[in-house]
This record gives structure tokens, C-alpha cells and sequence, in this order.
């Protein structure tokens, strides 16, 4: 053997090691097999320390939310001068489960994190990685209503027990309800009696299909009768993961059991997206992810029925304080804010949504226990009661939705289209008129990625029938395959919550894995290549014979 190539092979086994080395070390930091030790509380909080804390944070480009969280840190502050509270903002839920998957592999998670329960489902795949709450709740000196707080907060049962219970998975409380909300249908009524219908006080699939159909109606010249413009858009529904879930559960079909079994890919699914896929084609339906966001087109009159959270009601309607499109191109009607379509309007079911707060382990518990106090003062009136002011949100403690700042709140709504704007305000009353008509879905590791399933099965169908695609069964049962396989939903149903290994980790960080061990091969690749070119330049040079290929 050549020395050349001698040297060759060895830099390519060297590179190959490096290689393994660097999933191991991403693999391992994933699963946290480093590890923390389990968090225990101590005795006392130690004020003659200084801590600095993060906090991740979602706002929804409003400024108003982002001066509530500077007021709230730093009313906090003036209470713990040995707390400071650093917060990144953003304004996205999955930008923020990305950024802690990336930095759960080097330690460097927050302290403090908005989230969703499905989120912490995943971070926990790594050991010790988010701090279970039940001992800190239940505290007499730092728990909820603990003598040893320097503020005052409600104790376990202000809280309201559904959305605390939201919090309970895997026989722990991980995270504390901060905000709720649920889903509303905001519906142009002016365009609705136009077309011959009167509004019910409660919505019904079959209403808004047959409403929607009548809304395609063309004139002559090609512009839709209801609006007079090219465009028209009946229903579009924002989130289709809730629209698919939301269907199933008013169905009584199963979508997912809490042990991580998929029941998704049944037969209600498959009638629901023959439906969804019969009004695509009549261009009486879509979705945000084809056409954009729902509110756009309502408030341009080019929808008649727009699906989303009650959090986004201040985009909605034509006095709406928050707009994406230009104001001239406000059509002015009357908004109906009523709860999501149903099939059974006697026994209706809505998603429970919005953020919740968790705590992750740090190697200082006097650490964790100041992001405890932290996270409990989000919970403090003042800070419920002015966040929810600002969307269509509910406070989750029932001292702060009974306390006499929030009920003058609602009572003035229409008073003005800024902080009492009555959409907004209708909003939020639509959802605690209906809070035990709410229901949440099981929290796994993956149900992430169901979700996602649930949403992507509307989507496609969306899109293959603007392609001309036939949906019947065969296609049906090409989709259910390829849906399972894009989510890894395809290794056994009841088997993907304890997945371990590669598999076993959320898609970002297999992508981040695999792009990590694929750059390392470009380089090994890139090497070798160099070295062979090099060998054979010398052999031309020196008539000497080219080397073998590799």
C-alpha cells in the first residue's frame, strides 16, 4: 500500500470517527444521558444570592403584551432585587419548541418557557430535563397561597381545575396554565342574510356547507354574486389539525389514547376528508396554509366563515384594531362571534388551547426555585388580568375572571375598537361561557407529531384536489401511508410513545442529527477526493501509474 493512500484511509477513518462520535454526542445530549440530577426543593430560598433567569416568551406582535411582561418582571424584581429576569421574545409557538430541542443537547434550555403540554411531552424525553411541579404547588412555604411568598397568589383550587389539569401528564403537573383560549368561527351575518339564511345562535357543519355552497355563485361578468368580486372564499379554517380533532371528538371517534395509541387513520376520518375534499373542489372551502390567513379574506368580504383561536380576535372585522391588509380594502359588515361548527349542537366540543409555563432543571435548585417564584407571579392578578386584555384570552385563575378589574372589562365592551374592542371581548366570553364544554387531547411523547398528522390529512387533500387529484378510497389509503410515514407514525401504533434511540427523538432533532453526521461525510468525501486527484497530478507528473479507485 502507498503511503498516499495509507494517509488517505487513515484521514477517512479518522473523519468516519469523528462522525459517530458527533451523533453520540447529539444523540446522548438529546436524551440528556449527561443528566440532571432530580430537582429537590429546598428549605429556604436563599435571597443573599444573585440569580439571572430566562424567560422564554410568546407575544402576537403586540406591543401591548410585551410592555405586560417588562411590568411583570420588573414588579417582580422590586419584590426579589436578587432575581433578574432576562426575556427573548417570539412570535411563533414552534420557534420556541425548536430553540429548546436544539439547546436541551447543550444544557442551555431556559429557565422559564411558554409552551404547550404535546411540547413538554417531547423535552421530556431527555432525563431530569423539565422540573415536576406537584411538590412546589402543594408547598406551605412557596406554594400556591405559601407564607413564605412576597406576593400573593391564589391557592390550588383558584386555579381553574380544568386548565391546571391541562398541566397533568405522566402522573405529574408539568407546567402552569398562564392563558386559555379556544377556537371561534367570526362570520361575515351581513353576507349570510344576504344569501337567504338566518344566522342560528349556534353553528352546524351542515349550515356552514350549505351556506358556503350558495356563496360560490357566479354573475355573468364571473364576479361571485354575494360580494361582487373575483374572490371569494366561503370558510377557511386556520388551524386543520383542531378542525380534523375537533370533528372526531363531536363524533365520538377516537384520534389518540393517552398510552401514545393512534387512532386517527379510521373510518370517520376518511368521511370527514371525502367531505372536506367535496367542498375544496367547489372552491367553497380552504385552508390558511393554501390560501392565507382566514382574517385577511373576511375583512376584505371575501370569506363568510373564518375559524380561529379567540386569541386572534383583534384581527377580525371591519373595525378590527389590528389589520394585514390595507385599509381601503376593509369591506364594512356585522361579525357574529360564535363558537366552531358542531354536529350535535346540544352536546357541543371545542379545544382548549393557549399557553402554559414550565420550568427546567438546572444544576442549582435555589436556581430552579427562583424560576418557581417567577413562574408563580405570572399567575398574580395584575398580570392575568392585563394580559387578557390585550386578545381574546381568559385568565386561568377564577380570583383574577371575578375580580372587579376584569368584569368592568367585559361590561364596557364596544366602548372603544382598541382595548374594549367587542369582538374581542365576545371572544373571550364565548370561551368561559363554554369552558366545560372544552376538552384537550392525550399528551405523549409524539402527540406532537399526531397532530401534526391530523392537520397535514385536511391539507393534502386541500391540495390534491386544486391538482385535479380523484380522492376516493384508493387515494385515501395512499394518503393515511404517506401521512404515517412523514410523522414516523408507521412503526406501530401503540409503540411510538416509548420509542427510545434515533427514532425515539422529536424530527428536529433527527434532522439536526442527520445533517450534523451528513456534513461530516461531505467532508470525508470531499478529502478523499482531493487526495485521489493529488496522487494522480504527482503520477501524471512523474509518469507514474494512477491510483486505484476507492
Amino acid at each position: 500500500m502507498s503511503r498516499d493512500m495509507s494517509k488517505t484511509r487513515k484521514v477517512l477513518s479518522l473523519l468516519l470517527v469523528f462522525i459517530s462520535v458527533a451523533s453520540l454526542i447529539a444523540l446522548s445530549g438529546c436524551h440528556g444521558s449527561k443528566g440532571l440530577g432530580t430537582f429537590e426543593l429546598p428549605a429556604e430560598f436563599d435571597a443573599s444570592k444573585a440569580y439571572e433567569i430566562t424567560f422564554w416568551a410568546k407575544n402576537d406582535s403586540n406591543k401591548k403584551q410585551t410592555d405586560i411582561y417588562k411590568a411583570a418582571i420588573a414588579d417582580f424584581e422590586a419584590l426579589y432585587p436578587n432575581i433578574k429576569v432576562n426575556i427573548r421574545l417570539y412570535t411563533d409557538y414552534a420557534k420556541i419548541y425548536n430553540d429548546v430541542i436544539t439547546n436541551l443537547s447543550t444544557g442551555t434550555t431556559p429557565n422559564v418557557c411558554i409552551t404547550y403540554p404535546d411540547h413538554i411531552a417531547t423535552y421530556l424525553t431527555g432525563q431530569n430535563t423539565v422540573v415536576p411541579l406537584d411538590d412546589l404547588i402543594y408547598d406551605e412555604k412557596y406554594g400556591f397561597g405559601g407564607d413564605g411568598l412576597r406576593f400573593t397568589t391564589p391557592d390550588a383550587p383558584g386555579i381553574v381545575r380544568r386548565f391546571l389539569d391541562e398541566c397533568s401528564f405522566g402522573g405529574h403537573y408539568y407546567a402552569l396554565p398562564f392563558m386559555r383560549s379556544t377556537e371561534a368561527c367570526y362570520v361575515n351575518k351581513t353576507f349570510v342574510e344576504a344569501l337567504g339564511y338566518t344566522l342560528p345562535d349556534a353553528l352546524t357543519w351542515d349550515f356552514v356547507w350549505e351556506v358556503s355552497e350558495a356563496a360560490t355563485a357566479k354573475a355573468a361578468d364571473g364576479t361571485f354574486l354575494v360580494n361582487g368580486q373575483n374572490v371569494m372564499i366561503p370558510f377557511i379554517y386556520k388551524s386543520t389539525d383542531n378542525m380534523m380533532i375537533q370533528q372526531l371528538r363531536q363524533l365520538d371517534a377516537d384520534y389518540s389514547d393517552g398510552s401514545g395509541e393512534i387512532r386517527l387513520f379510521g373510518d370517520a376520518a376518511t368521511r370527514l376528508l371525502r367531505t372536506i375534499a367535496e367542498h375544496a373542489e367547489s372552491r367553497a372551502f380552504s385552508t390558511f396554509k393554501s390560501v392565507g390567513y382566514p382574517g385577511n379574506f373576511l375583512n376584505a368580504g371575501q370569506c363568510i366563515f373564518a375559524v380561529d383561536s379567540t386569541a386572534g380576535a383583534t384581527w377580525m372585522g371591519s373595525d378590527a384594531p389590528l389589520l394585514d391588509i390595507h385599509l381601503e380594502k376593509v369591506v364594512r359588515f356585522e361579525t357574529a362571534v360564535l363558537p366552531v361548527p358542531q354536529f350535535d349542537t346540544d352536546s357541543p366540543q371545542m379545544i382548549s388551547q393557549g399557553p402554559s409555563v414550565c420550568i427546567f432543571n438546572k444544576d442549582d435548585p435555589q436556581e430552579v426555585l427562583a424560576s418557581w417564584l417567577f413562574t408563580q407571579f405570572l399567575l398574580t392578578d395584575g398580570v392575568q388580568t392585563a394580559y387578557a386584555e390585550t386578545e381574546g384570552y381568559v385568565p386561568v385563575t377564577a380570583d383574577a375572571q371575578n375580580s372587579p378589574e376584569y368584569l368592568d372589562y367585559l361590561s364596557r365592551a364596544g366602548e372603544d375598537n382598541g382595548v374594549h374592542y367587542d369582538i374581542k371581548i365576545k371572544a373571550s366570553e364565548l370561551l368561559l361561557d363554554n369552558i366545560g364544554n372544552t376538552f384537550i387531547t392525550p399528551v405523549f411523547n409524539g402527540s406532537i407529531s399526531l397532530r401534526d398528522a391530523a392537520g397535514q390529512l385536511i391539507e393534502n387533500v386541500v391540495k390534491s384536489v386544486k391538482r385535479n387529484e380523484t380522492v376516493d378510497d384508493a387515494y385515501i389509503a395512499r394518503l393515511y401511508g404517506e401521512v404515517r410515514a412523514l410523522y414516523r407514525l408507521d412503526q406501530g401504533d401503540a409503540g411510538y410513545s416509548n420509542a427510545s434511540g434515533f427514532g425515539g427523538l422529536p424530527r428536529t432533532a433527527q434532522i439536526l442529527i442527520a445533517s450534523f453526521a451528513a456534513a461530516w461525510v461531505g467532508i470525508a468525501l470531499y478529502a478523499a477526493v482531493g487526495a485521489v486527484k493529488r496522487r494522480r497530478s504527482r503520477g501524471g507528473k512523474t509518469g507514474g501509474k494512477d491510483m486505484p479507485g476507492l
